[in-house]
Order: structure tokens, then sequence, then C-alpha cells
């Protein structure tokens, strides 16, 4: 028997092994998908093409092609849908893109490493929304510093106190017209403009696994260590709890190729398998396998960012020679809502809660210059990141009817846009056509910006460039449905990612978060991982767990 099981190869799973290993246990990983190797894995054009176009006409990834990151990667690191089902209500859709195999959803990250801040962690005790994290900033300070120290990321200290300055490399340079905009938004309308903070493109010098992935990161050290086993095709069905003691014995484990059941035991368990996908063994786990979740909100409160995104022209600009979009090779405008009494926008009157970011990013895709309409302008997008509130109608259950491949109950997942994410989405417009005026610019759709006769139909139909906000999931940043709190009534987990009544198991990834701030989630996931996983080896170490 193993000290501990880790659930999950991604990057919360990668951070729980290593954190685990580094303590002096020994760890087993459990990962439902296949183990690639990197050619396999990021794979090459055009085979990536063809293998889209026969994903799409067998059926297999309707689902994740609404995604504009799915034409980037190889369509082999998203799930076959036919064969990784899930529920909605038929007028209520939900975009949820999985990635099963060893690194999950690491290998497709856009790489934007974004801390929270106070302003995030205590935003209920200021508008009265929810319940407020259990912890803090300077809780995931140490945390935060050595994951950017390891990943090497890049960015600018900016001194702004909704978004927390880190370890940074030195970040990429803005294009010339970013700079253009980064002095008129401040000149015109008081906004910042930021570098991004995050990864570069991969390139051969990376060696086989970039940073950003759990296989070039914290995975990779953690199997250096020579405590951590790793288990590819192993379909965890749920966690087994002893009802007597209330502790986790383990987990049921499906084979994925032979479906043979097995049981793995272990004196720590920690879910790592994503936002939904971990709510889903709870659920089941609570089910058939003995939890007690004692708050009665298991399911409830799931999340995504929304997002709305405008295309744009910027006339006379200086040539950018060499750039790239990338998690650093971008900008963004950072929240300046809601932060105070003058909330930072003008009169400081906004008719919604919480707060959103811009993406931001100019002269980074510009094609040749026989494909632009206007071959002396610069073009951009601006992409909103906005907080949703959690509600207890956007939930995830169990489907009473239907089973996947392995014979485990699929997600229904039940959310929707309230009214106060409408009022903040035109919120984000209004000020994305400020900001672009500002500049000098226009907004138009990207049909109107470059000459794309072969794409065009593809375009038009796009959800991403669509004028509204697209569905939820779509932004694939789900987060909530076991959230911690500081009172066992208000929430699943406590301050240490700890089950109330089941102490010895952790839950780290998306699922924890009572809130969702406005940043990109991957590097706080990472950071929760790492304090809770020490903790709970502490804690074993002096058998107090």
């Amino acid at each position: 028997m193993v000290d501990a099981i880790v659930v999950g190869s991604g990057a919360t799973g990668g951070v729980a092994a290593l954190a685990l290993a580094e303590a002096g246990l020994n760890v087993q990983v459990l990962e439902a998908g296949p183990e690639l190797s990197a050619p396999r894995a990021f794979g090459s054009e055009p085979l990536n093409s063809l293998r889209r176009l026969a994903a799409l006409s067998a059926g297999q990834q309707r689902i994740a092609s609404n995604h504009p990151g799915y034409w980037k990667a190889n369509p082999q690191l998203f799930v076959d849908e036919r064969r990784n089902p899930y529920s909605t209500p038929a007028d209520r859709p939900f975009l949820w893109t999985r990635g099963r195999q060893v690194g999950g959803k690491s290998l497709t990250w856009g790489g934007i490493t974004l801390r929270l801040s106070d302003y995030e962690f205590q935003a209920a005790e200021r508008d009265g929304h929810g319940h407020s994290w259990p912890i803090r900033h300077r809780d995931l300070a140490p945390f935060y510093e050595r994951l950017e120290t390891l990943l090497q990321v890049r960015g600018r200290c900016d001194g702004l106190p909704q978004l927390p300055d880190g370890v940074f490399q030195e970040p990429l340079p803005f294009t010339p017209a970013e700079r253009h905009m980064q002095g008129s938004i401040a000149r015109d309308l008081n906004l910042p403009l930021i570098h991004s903070r995050g990864f570069p493109l991969r390139r051969p010098s990376d060696g086989p696994w970039p940073r950003s992935c759990s296989q070039g990161g914290a995975l990779a050290l953690a199997l250096a260590s020579g405590r951590v086993q790793l288990r590819s095709n192993a379909v965890v069905s749920h966690v087994e709890v002893d009802q007597r003691s209330g502790r986790a014995m383990g987990v049921v484990v499906v084979d994925a190729e032979s479906g043979l059941q097995r049981r793995e035991q272990a004196q720590l368990v920690v879910l790592c398998a994503s936002t939904i996908e971990s709510v889903r063994l709870l659920l089941h786990s609570q089910q058939v396998g003995g939890l007690e979740e004692v708050s009665g909100r298991l399911g409830l409160g799931l999340m995504d960012h929304i997002s709305t995104s405008r295309f744009f022209s910027l006339p006379d600009q200086p040539p950018a020679g060499a750039s790239e979009l990338s998690g650093a090779g971008s900008c963004f405008i950072p929240n300046t809502l809601n932060l105070g009494s003058s909330d930072g926008d003008g009169d400081g009157r906004v008719d919604f809660l919480r707060g959103y970011g811009l993406w931001c990013g100019i002269q980074r895709f510009d094609p040749p210059q026989l494909l632009r309409r206007d071959p002396q302008a610069a073009v951009g997008f601006l992409i909103g990141h906005g907080e949703v509130l959690a509600s207890d109608h956007n939930r995830v259950s169990l489907d009473a009817e239907r089973v996947d491949v392995w014979g485990i109950p699929i997600a229904h997942i039940d959310c929707r846009w309230g009214d106060n994410e409408a009022r903040m989405v035109a919120h984000m417009q209004a000020r994305m056509q400020a900001v672009v005026q500002s500049a000098g610019g226009r907004i138009a759709p990207l049909h109107d910006l470059f000459v794309l006769p072969l794409v065009e139909p593809l375009v038009r139909g796009s959800l991403a460039l669509a004028p509204g906000a697209p569905p939820p999931g779509y932004y694939i940043h789900e987060l909530g449905g076991a959230a911690m709190a500081a009172e066992e009534q208000e929430g699943v987990l406590n301050r240490w990612n700890q089950l109330w009544r089941t102490p010895n198991l952790l839950v780290t990834d998306g699922s924890c978060w009572p809130s969702a701030g406005w940043q990109s989630p991957t590097l706080t996931e990472m950071a929760i991982t790492w304090r809770a996983c020490a903790h709970a080896a502490e804690a074993l170490r002096r058998g107090d767990l």
C-alpha cells in the first residue's frame, strides 16, 4: 500500500505528487487516459488537421471544436465525446472540454498565470454575495512564488493591489501598437495596460515537454524523486470511506482497456481530476462509497468565466517585427471595478457585482499583407474574463439513467448565465468600444479585417466571434461544486481542502473554489494544491491525520 493516491495527472495532479514526494511520502498517481510520447501528444501539421477532420466527421469532438484552442492543438488531446458523454437540460447547453491523458489539459493550457488578490478572496465581505474564501493571498504567496520560479513565468511587477506581483522572468516586449494603446487609454480612460504573465510559445530548445505542461514541470520532478508511481488508463470510479471512522480507505479503479475493477488503498487520497470530474467522483462516492458530506452543498455553485470578444484595427501603426501570441506574448487591462469606494471607474457606479479583466493582443497574429484588407493597419483583439457569481441553480449532479462505457454514472450539468452576468457583458462591450476608440481604431468582424475565403464560413459561425457571450463552459475555466468554507454548513471542504468528516480526503482542483475571481485559475489551483498537500503530509508525519 502506498502512502497517498493522487487522482489526475494534470496541472494540479503533478503538483500534488511533487509536494507529497518532497515530504517523503510514496505516491501513486492514477490517470484515466493513456500515456503519450511528446511527439504523439503534440503531433504536427498537416496530420493534426486530418485528425480533426476525421474526428469531427465521426462526431467525436463536436463540443471541443467550439473553442479556438481545439484548432491549434492535436485533437488526440481531447476526449472522444461518444465514450465520455454528459447531459444538460435541452435549453441550457454547457460546453465541457476535457483532456484524458497523462498531463490532462495542461497539454493544451494557454499558459496565463495570474495570482488572485484579497479583493477576490474577500469579495463576499464587500458585496454580501455568497461566502468569502477561508484563506487569503498571504496563505498562498509562498506557493505562488515557488511555482513562478519553477515554471519560469514571464511578466513585470506592476504594483497593482488587485493583481499581486510575483517572481518573474523578463516580460516579452509590447508591440508598437500595444504601446500606442497603453498610452492612449492611460491618458483618456485612466486604465492600465500591463504585460501578460505566463509562458511563451513552446520552442525546440525547451526539450520534449514545455514547462507549462505537467510532464515538463511538477510531474517530471515528482517522478524523478523515485517516490512516485504513475498508472495510466486507470479510471477512478469512487472513493471508499470507512463509515465507522469516516476515513477514506482508497479508491475503486476501472481499467480503461479491460473494464476490470480493483481497489487501491492509501492513507491519503487527493482528488485532482478537474472540477466537474472531481465533483462527479464525490457524488458517486456519496452514492456507493460511504462518503458523508455534511454541508448539503456538494455539486452546487458551478462557475465558469463569462466572455465576450471584439476584433479591431488601428490605422497607420509601425510594423511589429517578430512577435508571438501566447500567455507571455500578450497584455491585460486588469479589473478596475468594485475594488472599493471609488471602484476605479469614473464615478464608481456599476450595476453588477464583482469585475472583469480584458485580455489583449495587437500585431500578434497578422497574416501576409495580401490577406489584409488594410495592409497598413494593426489588427488586435480584446477578450473579457468576467467573474460569474456562485449560484445554487448552477450545479452538477449524477444522471439518474445514463452511465459511461466504464459503468460510472455520467455528470448532469445545469448551468446558465444570470442577470448579473448579462449586465457585466454589456459593460465589457462598452469598455471595449471606449478602449478601441481611445486608440483611434475601429471594431469590426474578423472577416472585414482579413481576406479569408476558405475559412470565412467557419469564422462567421464561430462562438468565439459571436456578438454576445458564448454558453457556459466555453472558456474552459469551470470552477466550484465542492467549495472551501470557514464552517462546515457553508461548504464541502475546510481551509486545508479536507472533507469535513473525512480529513484524509483532499480536493484541490478548481472544484474547491467558493468564487471565481476574474483571473485565469490554473496557477492558483496549483498553489492551493501545494499548500494543502504539504499540510496533509505534515499531519500524516505527526499522526494527526
